[in-house]
């Protein structure tokens, strides 16, 4: 880990935020009485979510749905090794950190709460299955129930907690396969969509290629719910794929933000605000994996490259605070306030 300990991200005050927020209809359309977004330690509002790295992991187990057990991990262990990365980025001037590991590949969400209240970080948690790596990560039941019956499981720990604790999802997180939609994955889809209209969580899925980004928009119109309740996982294509599917309102998420490809990342961002979709940006690492099995949890990713050296690389190119504040702060915010969109 680096020593230097400066944050490159600007500071913004509530009420910077607030007037970024009026020229944003997704925010200020919002029906309750202010937006607000579930935390493992309970409900913030949007507002304080502040500048949020949003698709990182913690903690990654890939022995398979049928194996996977919390013995497998001790949470002082976990904890000793993670705890250091996530105070670096605090010192940054990062504020929140979406924990994108989904159930059966290691969702701990009391892990997770712990690590937020020593750090001092929001945290926050998901509901949701993985079909991604050809099913591998999915429950046997998940291959024989309907979408509606996987979706009522999901409505269940937004409405009651995950696995009898008091802590709520603050979003959906599935994935799916990089070619066509396989049948199981469309009813994931659906499962989410379900999901979303009952529950207003913003949907997050593993997904990668434009092809079946698109085919998964369209299931979600078919189902009444907006692109805009989607968030386009690990997006990637060509300049007009990302034109084409930008334009429907979804949310593009690049988050596989590394010290190899900084340049490479500024570049598209730098595109996208030309085409007028700087408002649907969304940026990340996907960094962190302890990884239980491994000798300390294996090689662990910590998360600054984006706070020193992508945003530092963008501001050199033109990126003024303001477009900072708008990816950094008030994306995150209208993408996982929690709101039903619907078509």
């Amino acid at each position: 880990m680096t020593a230097n300990t400066k944050s490159p991200i600007t500071t913004f005050s509530r009420r910077q935020f607030i007037a970024a927020c009026t020229s944003l209809p997704l925010l200020v359309k919002f029906r309750f009485e202010k937006p607000f977004i579930n935390s493992v330690k309970g409900r913030i509002n949007a507002s304080d979510l502040g500048v949020t790295l949003i698709h990182e992991h913690v903690l990654v187990d890939f022995i398979g749905a049928d194996k996977i057990s919390a013995d497998r991990w001790k949470h002082e262990e976990v904890i000793a090794k993670v705890l250091p990365y996530l105070l670096e980025i605090k010192k940054r001037g990062i504020k929140s950190f979406v924990e994108c590991t989904p159930a059966y590949i290691g969702r701990d969400v009391l892990l997770l709460q712990k690590l937020s209240e020593k750090s001092g970080l929001n945290m926050l948690t998901n509901t949701g299955y993985y079909g991604a790596s050809d099913n591998k990560y999915l429950p046997a039941f998940a291959f024989t129930e309907t979408a509606e019956q996987l979706s009522k499981r999901w409505i269940s720990e937004f409405e009651n907690g995950i696995e009898g604790t008091t802590i709520k999802p603050g979003f959906i997180k599935t994935g799916v396969n990089g070619g066509p939609l396989s049948e199981i994955h469309q009813k994931l889809i659906k499962a989410a969509a379900l999901t979303h209209l009952k529950t207003g969580l913003t949907i997050c899925s593993h997904t990668g290629p434009a092809l079946p980004a698109q085919q998964e928009i369209e299931i979600l119109q078919q189902c009444g719910v907006s692109p805009a309740a989607f968030v386009w996982v690990h997006a990637n294509g060509s300049h007009d794929e990302f034109q084409k599917i930008g334009k429907s309102g979804c949310w593009i998420s690049l988050d596989g933000v590394n010290e190899d490809n900084v340049e490479q990342n500024a570049e598209l961002i730098l595109f996208l605000k030309q085409q007028g979709l700087i408002k649907q940006v969304l940026i990340s690492h996907d960094a962190g994996w302890y990884r239980p099995g491994e000798p300390n949890g294996g090689e662990f990713r910590g998360f600054t490259t984006i706070s020193d050296q992508l945003l530092p690389l963008l501001k050199s190119k033109g990126f003024s605070d303001a477009d900072v504040m708008q990816i950094m702060v008030v994306n995150p915010a209208n993408a996982f306030a929690i709101r039903v969109r619907r078509i």
